[in-house]
């Protein structure tokens, strides 16, 4: 099994709609850590599970410096930014999205 790691930094902004009041309800930035993780049995013929420079931009170039609430059709939570991620980049089993320190959600693929 072959495995690779795409760690990258995204600045955004998002406001959440909670069932109990809340700061996070107002419109605020965060400068997210996000962790990729995929893996597949066989390379594709360059030798690559998946272009790094692919996964970026499945992710970074599409959330980076934006408002995640006019970009994403969900409540953008770290959980839920974790799931849309694993489900839109190819042969991606695990997300690690952080907000802030101390502060991280992970989603993975059961299989």
């Amino acid at each position: 099994m072959y495995y690779i790691k795409k760690t990258m930094e995204i600045s955004g902004s998002h406001s959440l709609k909670l069932s109990r009041q809340s700061k996070c309800e107002n419109l605020h930035g965060h400068n997210w850590i996000v962790t990729v993780y995929c893996k597949a049995k066989e390379l594709d013929e360059d030798g690559m599970l998946v272009d790094f420079t692919e996964v970026k931009a499945m992710v970074h170039g599409y959330l980076d410096h934006q408002d995640f609430n006019s970009r994403l059709d969900f409540n953008p939570t770290a959980e839920n930014i974790a799931r849309w991620i694993v489900d839109r980049v190819p042969f991606c089993y695990r997300a690690d999205v952080q907000e802030s320190a101390g502060n991280v959600a992970t989603y993975e693929r059961d299989e």
